[in-house]
């Protein structure tokens, strides 16, 4: 039997808070995958997979939207899935997974073994595949090869969206000020005791009681010295990876600053 968390809204809460220190525009970009989501889907609730999802934030955005709509939760870090599974409480499936492993898709529920499966228009394939703010920490090589990996969970016509820090490449003044500026206004923030900075959240995980144990697995799995490398290329680079891996189209379908999300159909 599953230990909820006894406020999993309260941790959800703090996530959004503390993530939306480095993006103010987090919702913007949630929005616009899901409207790319909506316009695939044409209505049908979509079978959607929350790639590297963490705490659940798309699957909760996912279900808020699109009542019916079958959702897959696929991260490693157990601190972040047990807020997940806390918080949506039997309406996702959750899948624990290293996606630097390419074995990872093994794990996923086939077909009728989705919760609240209800069938598919299609093959039995996602219909759509998110994830934001996540694949950075993997290298080059491996992200290229992610991208042919998610392609073959796609239906025909599915869409896979990242959103990111991925800086205009044309504009490398100006991304440099808006980083500046950004990191201005986060401190500011944090002065002020309006967010709570990424080390402290992380340390008032490490004391809390229902979590400590989890924070202490979870520095086994991300050893500092493996954890904090991350890799930061343009939008033009996904574009393009996008596209030798298979996918009919790619391109850009949200900007924010320095941040975007890129877009591609099986």
């Amino acid at each position: 039997m599953t230990a909820y968390l006894n406020d999993p809204e309260i941790w959800q809460e703090s996530w959004d808070r503390q993530q939306e220190a480095f993006m103010p525009d987090r919702e913007h970009r949630f929005a616009a995958m899901l409207d790319a989501v909506a316009a695939v889907t044409e209505g049908r609730p979509p079978r959607l997979l929350d790639l590297a999802g963490g705490t659940g934030a798309i699957s909760l955005r996912t279900l808020g939207r699109f009542p019916g709509a079958q959702v897959t939760v696929l991260d490693q870090d157990p601190v972040l899935l047990t807020i997940a599974e806390s918080s949506l409480r039997g309406r996702a499936t959750i899948v624990d997974a290293d996606l630097g492993d390419e074995g990872w898709r093994a794990k996923l529920p086939q077909g009728g073994d989705q919760v609240g499966d209800q069938g598919s228009a299609e093959d039995g394939g996602f219909d759509a595949v998110l994830t934001a703010t996540a694949l950075h920490w993997l290298p080059a090589e491996r992200v290229s090869a992610l991208y042919a990996e998610i392609r073959e969970v796609l239906r025909p016509g599915g869409i896979f969206a990242n959103a990111d820090h991925m800086p205009e490449e044309g504009l490398p003044i100006l991304s440099s000020k808006l980083h500046e500026h950004g990191r201005i206004k986060r401190e500011a923030r944090y002065a002020s005791g309006a967010s709570t900075s990424w080390p402290d959240w992380w340390a008032r995980v490490a004391a809390d009681e229902q979590l400590a144990a989890k924070a202490v697995e979870r520095a086994r799995i991300y050893p500092a010295a493996d954890h904090s490398q991350e890799w930061l290329p343009p939008a033009a680079w996904h574009v393009e990876a996008l596209r030798a891996a298979g996918y009919s189209e790619a391109g850009v379908i949200w900007r924010g600053g320095t941040d975007a999300a890129v877009a591609a159909l099986r």
